[in-house]
């Protein structure tokens, strides 16, 4: 199954179980989020400074547009496989994947991977303000960027901030996404004669048939 991105999530799932309102609204809404920041970046390929004041040169072409291209594209990838959270694809592997395609995905090899990543997203796109134009960041601190006029300070805070919530929402994905592929099926307590409403056993007695002998 192709993961689509410019659609509406269907009212129906195709999962196990039925998936949270809010949890396919966010998975959905995850590569629109991103798109921002990808398309920002892109200028910078070519050596478009998009209004930063930058001390330091550019790299040479052949290092700049793979590297800016790639990572668009990667960020794009990442988001829209984070829909299988929240699909059937995500709890069955589609057919045309080598040696797993129509297995069961276990719930912690989608679960850990999302979560650990997700963390990892959460530290590296958070900058904590020290003043002084400073930022501490997961590369330690750095200087603040400046631009040459509050338009492109304004266009890039627009751009770029949405990115920092990526980690927080694809661990909030993967925790429900755990939390549904691990909770209990009702019909199992009942096959078991666990339920809560169930009859005790000593209650569960056949009926006695008409005219016979009482005890």
């Amino acid at each position: 199954m192709t993961p689509k991105l410019l659609h509406r999530p269907p009212p129906a799932g195709d999962t196990e179980r039925p998936v949270p309102r809010w949890a396919i609204r966010l998975a959905h809404a995850l590569p629109l989020l991103l798109l921002p920041a990808c398309l920002w970046r892109l200028p910078f390929a070519v050596h478009f400074e998009m209004g930063q004041v930058q001390a330091g040169g550019m790299p040479a072409y052949w290092l700049s547009v793979p590297y800016v291209l790639g990572l668009s594209v990667l960020t794009e990838v990442i988001a829209i496989l984070t829909i299988g959270l929240v699909r059937g694809w995500g709890e069955v592997a589609p057919a045309w994947i080598p040696f797993i395609g129509g297995r069961r995905v276990r719930p912690m090899a989608a679960v850990v991977p999302a979560v650990l990543g997700g963390l990892i997203l959460t530290v590296l796109f958070t900058a904590v303000p020290l003043g002084d134009d400073r930022d501490l960041t997961l590369y330690g601190v750095v200087e603040t960027v400046t631009y040459t006029n509050d338009a492109w300070s304004a266009l890039a805070t627009v751009c770029v901030t949405p990115i920092a919530a990526w980690g927080p929402i694809t661990i909030a994905l993967a925790i429900a996404y755990y939390r549904r592929r691990t909770a209990r099926s009702p019909n199992t307590a009942v096959r078991h004669g666990t339920s809560p409403t169930a009859d005790p056993p000593a209650a569960q007695r056949p009926p006695r048939a008409e005219g016979a002998p009482r005890s």
